[in-house]
């Protein structure tokens, strides 16, 4: 006869079964990617990369340039639209260029910078790779006695921290002249106050806090991207070009995530 003990206990077994195997799937998977950037980081200093670098960056950083800072304007915009009415409950419209300057700098401009080199450069690193994959073509390199890492992985890794913190930049920049065109051009606050508000209270470190974090997303996002591309072909769910478009999938969400979750932990660090 079954007791309704062992019913329970048999439950908790399973659910701890469970949770200890997803737990476990999540650090093995972790261990892998730590050891896949490592030795894609020790590749970039190999020589003859040069050119391949440049090639992505010029895929990864100028490509995307048009899109970060079409994102950049319209959010300068915005901030400028939104604080405007909540300063002016203060009366405090003067201070709009240093809160447009320092959200922007501190955590709008590298986060969704990131978000948008994820959206339009991960995926198609992933994609392009996980074509490679299981189309045998990483298989060729390796029987062609060429290191694939290097090949593939190590220049996009480099081109992302290099492109990350100019795109960064380019946002922020970009973003203060669209609180600019609110603020001042549309709603009348003193152009001379916006400007000396911004020379005022944004110092070198939150620049350096800003750059610091879009190196830190370069490196989640390329390695994340790349691995998922590189071992489409272990997918347990699918295979073929399902398990390239679920790869991809799951690239831009785990970076997305990984983006918000490190963007905390190094703002926590740096307050």
């Amino acid at each position: 006869m079954i007791m309704a003990s062992d019913i329970k206990e048999s439950f908790f077994w399973s659910l701890f079964h469970s949770l200890g195997k997803k737990t476990m799937r999540v650090i093995n998977d972790l261990g892998a990617a730590v050891i896949f950037f490592a030795l894609a980081f020790l590749r970039i200093f190999r020589p003859k990369q040069f050119r391949e670098i440049v090639q992505q960056v010029f895929y990864i950083g100028a490509k995307s340039s048009n899109i970060v800072m079409l994102i950049g304007l319209f959010t300068g915009m915005v901030l400028g639209l939104q604080l405007y009415y909540t300063l002016r409950k203060f009366g405090s419209e003067g201070f709009l260029g240093s809160v447009v300057a320092l959200s922007l700098i501190r955590e709008l401009g590298p986060v969704l910078t990131a978000i948008m080199i994820t959206a339009r450069a991960g995926s198609a690193m992933t994609a392009e790779i996980g074509i490679l994959r299981i189309s045998e073509q990483i298989d060729a390199l390796y029987a062609m006695r060429i290191d694939p890492i290097r090949y593939l992985i190590s220049p996009r890794i480099a081109a992302s921290v290099i492109s990350f913190p100019l795109l960064t930049a380019f946002f922020d920049l970009i973003g203060i002249i669209g609180g600019y065109l609110t603020g001042v051009v549309l709603l009348g606050v003193n152009k001379g106050a916006y400007f000396y508000r911004i020379d005022a209270y944004v110092d070198l470190t939150d620049i350096r806090g800003g750059f610091i974090k879009s190196l830190v997303f370069a490196v989640l996002v390329s390695t994340i991207c790349c691995y998922q591309g590189y071992f489409t072909h272990l997918r347990t769910d699918s295979y073929g070009s399902k398990s390239v478009s679920l790869s991809t999938t799951s690239a831009v969400v785990l970076s997305c995530i990984m983006i918000l979750i490190s963007d905390y932990v190094i703002t926590s660090f740096l307050m």
